[in-house]
């Protein structure tokens, strides 16, 4: 979806997807497109910057919900949420901090899947800001070239570190591994927990959301049962 597809679906009066309000939408699931909303001048600020206005802004939304940020157990809770969201839960979002990955000839000739397998994530939905919590599955086939092992584990967590769809998750982890490794032979599967539906709204403490991506060779139901056997516990 491009600039124009996304401005088309908002207006100043409040977010609309196919013509219908905020209100109307609620908790409905949105997937707006592959890559995370961001404006055009998001790093105008520095992180040092973002920090202090966050903090700034969290005292106030501390302040309007009748906390008393005098107390010695709160009155750090602004900075030590800043500093949470730009360091860690948010990191995703800054280009600068995604892993620098090396690749390596395929010496071993090994041409079969590799696949990693229980990568665990904590993610935040964008929707409420709660946390997504789950586990991926990595696989790919050479084409020539292969990456650490951590490498994956690594991307997996760049991209889950930013609020996020799982669908969007999914896509953006598998379409990264297809630029750096060349190859259409890529699947993801991720298995996730939602507190937006967990802990709030339904409050159904269960349920868990899966979502996969197959590419190349794993379009082929051998290699999706190939696969799915490795993934068994």
């Amino acid at each position: 979806m491009n600039k124009t597809d996304l401005e088309m679906l908002t207006k100043k009066n409040g977010v609309t997807f196919n013509g219908l309000s905020q209100e109307d939408i609620g908790d409905n699931h949105l997937y707006t497109g592959l890559e995370t909303p961001m404006k055009a001048d998001a790093f105008k600020m520095n992180d040092a910057e973002k920090k202090e206005k966050i903090a700034g802004l969290f005292e106030e939304i501390m302040d309007v919900m009748g906390l008393d940020l005098t107390d010695d157990s709160l009155r750090g809770t602004p900075n030590r949420v800043a500093k949470m969201y730009i360091d860690e839960i948010f990191s995703g979002l800054n280009p600068n901090n995604k892993p620098k990955i090396a690749l390596f000839d395929n010496k071993y000739q090994y041409n079969q899947m590799l696949v990693e397998k229980n990568i665990t994530f904590y993610s935040n939905c964008e929707h409420h800001f709660v946390p997504i919590i789950g586990k991926a599955h990595v696989s790919y086939i050479s084409s020539g070239k292969v990456i650490g092992l951590s490498k994956l584990n690594r991307i997996v967590q760049y991209f889950a570190k930013r609020p996020q769809v799982q669908e969007r998750l999914t896509n953006q982890i598998a379409n990264e591994l297809k630029l750096i490794l060349e190859t259409e032979d890529i699947a993801v599967i991720i298995d996730a927990k939602h507190l937006c539906v967990s802990s709030r709204g339904i409050k159904d403490d269960t349920s868990t959301t899966v979502t996969v991506y197959y590419g190349g060779a794993f379009k082929s139901q051998a290699k999706i049962t190939e696969l799915q056997n490795y993934l068994k516990d």
